[in-house]
């Protein structure tokens, strides 16, 4: 293919000289013969030297021609070689289909790198998009991701930063730096020290900003020849976890704290009979004293035991077709004793037509008789209890409304935590385990019910309950 290019531009070359040589000759050959016969002049000798001195001419040039063709052939083709090599160097370099293009045959060297060159186009073209189709994706995660993302350039200048970082970070000001933010929040942080001698520092900060708790880490990331380019800072909301954790420690305390005080009675009273005689009368005292004691461990434990059982979800709900107004008068009758003794006036409505509803009834029976057995407790003797049983929507409820002592506003919103009393000694003074109304959230979760408590302080407290009726 190269020896052909060669060919033909001397070949072109010879072609033009020969053309403009022998323009040239025959004019001034007819020159000199038109001068000689005006003149009648003979001039034979001077165009056999004319006619020498033009086949020298055309040796020479032609020997011209072929010495610049060979050198402007060369000059053309060996830059237009090392272009094609370079293409296709690339192309390998793309996976671009080199194989296809090879198969270009009977082309020359300009037709062969612009099919280069059109393959090579095609096939970035579709690198690009498949680049950009993936950045597409990326920022759409970063965006709507509920951990904080930021990215520091090697001077520590913000590259990159989701709206989740902005909202936790409390980032307004587009010219932030690493220094900046982390200065404002009091993280004692160097970024040098991170990137340059990440085995030796820290890559994780628990912060706290005000009612929220942020885990923080740091990761440096690095170019193609593992040259540290800048660094990813990860920003995660611990809130709920730190809140679940404090709990999981109150909770531990509290049933350390709830157990011990009945058998710290138990043992003091069962080591004073022990230790002396006694009348009748201070032996059944006491006795009954660790008869209580017991019972209220008892029913602790049996507490704990069936909340236990609820999270782990080892409770098997046995649903049936049941009338929740008979539901409830019997309820009333089982707790008629404890009525009479606080001389309550208990009214129970039953709106007509309340369809049967489908749940456990085992477990809806106990979440009533707990919350009869609270208005009870802690409505003052002579009190009035209204219970109405009735429907709404795909709903039937019991709503339970007494004139006892009231829940204060503040602790409305914490009724439903385990072992979280409003006032603790008359909780225990009365028998309570702090864990009655959790375990009635419980079964009405997995009956799909609701319970939902308002309450005045010194006015009377009013509980709802939802559960669904058959459709």
């Amino acid at each position: 293919m190269q020896r052909n290019i060669q060919i033909k531009i001397i070949i072109l070359f010879l072609l033009i000289g020969i053309v403009i040589i022998g323009v040239i000759g025959v004019n001034a050959i007819y020159s000199i013969n038109r001068i000689a016969s005006e003149n009648n002049i003979n001039l034979n000798n001077e165009v056999q030297n004319l006619r020498f001195i033009f086949l020298i001419s055309t040796f020479v040039y032609l020997i011209m021609c072929t010495l610049i063709g060979t050198f402007v052939s060369k000059a053309l083709i060996k830059p237009m070689n090392k272009l094609i090599k370079s293409a296709e160097k690339l192309a390998t370099e793309e996976n671009i289909d080199i194989k296809r293009i090879n198969k270009m045959e009977n082309k020359t060297e300009v037709d062969e790198l612009a099919d280069v060159f059109s393959v090579m186009t095609t096939e970035l073209k579709q690198n690009l998009e498949e680049v950009n189709r993936q950045k597409n994706q990326i920022e759409t995660i970063l965006l709507h991701m509920t951990d904080g993302i930021i990215v520091f350039d090697i001077n520590g200048n913000v590259m990159h930063i989701n709206p989740a970082a902005k909202e936790m970070l409390n980032i307004f000001d587009k010219t932030n730096t690493f220094k900046s933010i982390f200065e404002k929040i009091n993280v004692d942080i160097n970024m040098e020290k991170i990137i340059y001698l990440e085995d030796w520092t820290t890559s994780e900060q628990r912060v706290n900003i005000g009612d929220r708790y942020l885990n923080i880490y740091f990761e440096p990331y690095k170019d193609v020849k593992d040259k540290p380019e800048g660094l990813m800072v990860l920003v995660q909301d611990i809130t709920e976890h730190v809140k679940l954790d404090n709990m999981r420690k109150e909770f531990v305390a509290d049933v350390s704290h709830e157990l011990k005080t009945p058998i710290t009675s138990i043992m003091g009273y069962s080591d004073t009979l022990l230790e002396g005689e006694y009348d009748k009368e201070t032996q059944e005292r006491f006795l009954n004293v660790i008869s209580s004691e017991a019972r209220r461990m008892a029913k602790l434990v049996t507490d704990l035991l069936i909340l236990s059982r609820y999270d782990n979800n080892k409770i098997t709900n046995k649903f049936t077709e049941f009338d929740l107004g008979e539901l409830v008068k019997k309820c009333q009758e089982k707790l008629q004793i404890e009525i009479d003794k606080k001389s309550h006036q208990v009214e129970c409505f039953v709106t007509a037509n309340v369809p049967p509803v489908i749940a456990n009834r085992d477990g809806i029976e106990r979440v009533v008789l707990n919350i009869m057995t609270n208005s009870i407790k802690y409505t003052p003797k002579g009190g009035v209890i209204k219970i109405y049983v009735g429907f709404v929507y795909n709903d039937a409820y019991i709503k339970i409304i007494d004139n006892g002592i009231g829940i204060p506003e503040d602790d409305l919103n914490r009724i439903f935590e385990r072992f979280y009393r409003v006032d603790k000694a008359r909780s225990r003074e009365l028998g309570g385990t702090g864990l009655g109304l959790s375990i009635a959230k419980e079964i009405l979760d997995q009956n799909n019910g609701s319970i939902d408590i308002k309450s005045k302080q010194g006015k009377g407290t009013e509980v709802v309950i939802r559960i669904p009726t058959k459709r």
